[in-house]
């Protein structure tokens, strides 16, 4: 058997919980964990995704005005 002589790291992870009720019977639960890189890769995706958004509309709104 072979030894792992690297120190063990941990990740940090972050988590949200959140808890929505409509009524008495309808009601809403959920709850996320996430580390500091997949926040990091989420963030990077959601600004990716609203700057596509804001040139499509762009050239949507420039194809109008001709």
């Amino acid at each position: 058997m072979v030894e792992n002589d690297r120190p063990t790291t941990t990740v940090p992870v972050h988590s949200a919980d959140v808890s929505l009720m409509i009524n008495k019977d309808a009601g809403f639960r959920a709850r996320a964990e996430i580390t500091s890189g997949g926040l990091l890769c989420v963030a990077g995706l959601v600004s990716a995704i609203l700057l596509s958004t804001a040139v499509l509309v762009h050239v949507a709104v420039r194809a109008s005005r001709r």
